[in-house]
């Protein structure tokens, strides 16, 4: 989840409201969440992260959502669902913590949005999907250097034959 627009700051809403509820810009949390499509709701840090959770920080001036692979005492290592490099965050740099997301929400007016469902995060589909998607890493990330590879190839035989 790479800059929200405008100007608004998450830890000023949070701060002010509660809440932050919004939509994402990236590609990152991919498949969980889709670039621009899919609605999040982050609130407060209670705490310390366990592993599997989703943290929002802020890195370099962008506000990043990625998930805990290891907890460790003074940090933890983060990576996104479709990324391959860890990261290294302190609760410092922590602003809150995914609560809850819809999954497309279309038309979303006042009327509506009271009939909407959010994603169920402590259910099973959820939480099989979160240690689907940290214990399958080492095959997402061979399968992503493969791809790389061919794609590299192709360019280069179609460059040759141009």
């Amino acid at each position: 989840m790479y800059q929200f627009e405008g100007n608004v700051k998450i830890e000023d809403v949070i701060e002010n409201q509660g809440f932050y509820a919004g939509t994402t810009a990236g590609v990152s949390m991919y498949p969980m969440l889709r670039h621009r499509r899919d609605t999040i709701v982050v609130k407060p840090v209670d705490g310390r992260f366990k592993k599997y959770d989703v943290p929002v920080y802020k890195a370099n001036g962008k506000y990043i959502m990625h998930r805990v692979i290891k907890v460790l005492p003074d940090e933890y290592i983060i990576r996104g669902d479709n990324c391959t490099n860890k990261e290294h965050v302190t609760d410092d740099m922590i602003i809150g913590k995914l609560d809850e997301f819809y999954r497309n929400p279309k038309d979303v007016t006042s009327e509506k949005i009271k009939n909407l469902k959010p994603v169920n995060m402590e259910g099973w589909k959820y939480k099989l999907y979160s240690r689907v998607i940290v214990k399958s890493y080492p095959i997402r990330f061979l399968w992503k250097k493969v791809r790389h590879c061919l794609g590299k190839i192709k360019r280069a035989i179609l460059k040759k034959k141009a």
